[in-house]
């Protein structure tokens, strides 16, 4: 079959580097599954690559990074979409799904320093120093354990907030980024410190990459199957309905953390030996004011590899009943707190981002 007649397939994507490279990530797996369709790029600015002007949280939009791409799936212009998950708001538009979700890098957060500077952790940096990161969720978490710095917004893609780093005129002393963006450009190198689970649990779906789609194409269904990890698809819903519960969005603080846990059934010593393990997917979750001072933490867990085979409606189970134990602990009062705030009431520099 020639290359003009072979079906096409048509893949959307933001315009950064690092959104570019994830995209072509996903059509490298595609052109080499189905060698006999054909998967052009379009590339396109969003909303939220556009207002670099003010903190993401003052913008006021769920989908900054994805209503363009979304509507240029619903008019047929493009066929898929590939997001970085946590930029992918938990309701989608009708017609259109999560059709795959690939197997997760590196949720965690990383530090990175300024070169020349003789720190090399951020417990290392002296009192004052500026720290750059445009994630209300990092700063609530790491006001608390680092009161001793200074966090300032810094808006731009992942090329532009380093160059700011190394910008020998600049204020920055380091900057918050993904491990997995960082590892994905490239940069991997410039990672000081991976910032732990004690320290600070990551964003709703980081590190995962998802295929949207339109929810009536069966056959493009079945061709995103090869890209699905099923267990990084299960993390992600755990986390992703947690955050629909809690009605949270990208700018609000709030972080998880999820880890599969191998476990017998219950019983006598002989029917564990004898039984198969199961694996039980633990879910952490903290919801915090913006400033850090309010801050709810909760855990929960669940058997996931059913017999019945309805490990995604436990994951979901697993998401509502988290995010209702958070609740209970007085979650609502801190999102209601802050869907209250309007952005001409921030006390910026409280928790400058």
């Amino acid at each position: 079959m020639s290359s003009q007649t072979k079906q096409t397939f048509t893949i959307g994507s933001r315009k950064s580097k690092l959104a570019l490279i994830q995209t072509q990530q996903v059509h490298d797996k595609l052109a080499a599954a189905f060698p006999h369709f054909s998967f052009p790029i379009i590339s396109m600015t969003t909303t939220g690559d556009q207002i670099l002007s003010k903190p993401l949280y003052q913008i006021g939009e769920k989908n900054l990074f994805t209503k363009e791409l979304e509507i240029a799936l619903e008019n047929r212009t493009v066929d898929l979409v590939v997001h970085s998950l946590k930029d992918l708001p938990t309701s989608l538009p009708e017609g259109m799904c999560v059709g795959a979700i690939l197997r997760r890098e590196n949720p965690k957060d990383a530090v990175v320093i300024k070169e020349g500077l003789d720190a090399k952790k951020i417990e290392d940096l002296p009192s004052g120093s500026i720290v750059g990161t445009s994630s209300v969720r990092r700063v609530a978490q790491l006001k608390r354990k680092f009161p001793h710095l200074v966090f300032q917004d810094v808006r731009g893609n992942l090329n532009t907030r380093l160059s700011k780093l190394d910008n020998p005129e600049g204020p920055y002393s380091a900057i918050i980024l993904a491990v997995a963006g960082l590892v994905r450009l490239g940069c991997g190198d410039r990672i000081s410190q991976i910032l732990e689970k004690s320290t600070i649990l990551h964003a709703v779906g980081q590190g995962a990459l998802a295929v949207e789609c339109r929810t009536d194409d069966s056959q493009l269904h079945e061709i995103l199957a090869v890209l699905e990890d099923r267990d990084t698809r299960l993390r992600c819903t755990a986390e992703r309905s947690l955050l629909r519960t809690l009605e949270g969005g990208c700018s609000v603080p709030i972080g998880v953390y999820t880890q599969f846990i191998e476990t017998h059934d219950r019983g006598s010593l002989e029917e564990q030996m004898s039984t198969r393990k199961k694996r039980v997917l633990r879910l952490s979750a903290l919801v915090a004011s913006r400033d850090g001072m309010d801050v709810v933490e909760g855990e929960a867990e669940k058997n996931v590899d059913n017999d019945d085979g309805n490990d995604l409606e436990a994951a979901i189970s697993l998401g509502k009943n988290l995010a209702d134990i958070l609740i209970g602990k007085g979650a609502n009062k801190i999102l209601d707190n802050l869907r209250r705030t309007s952005s001409t009431e921030v006390d910026q520099t409280a928790f400058l981002l």
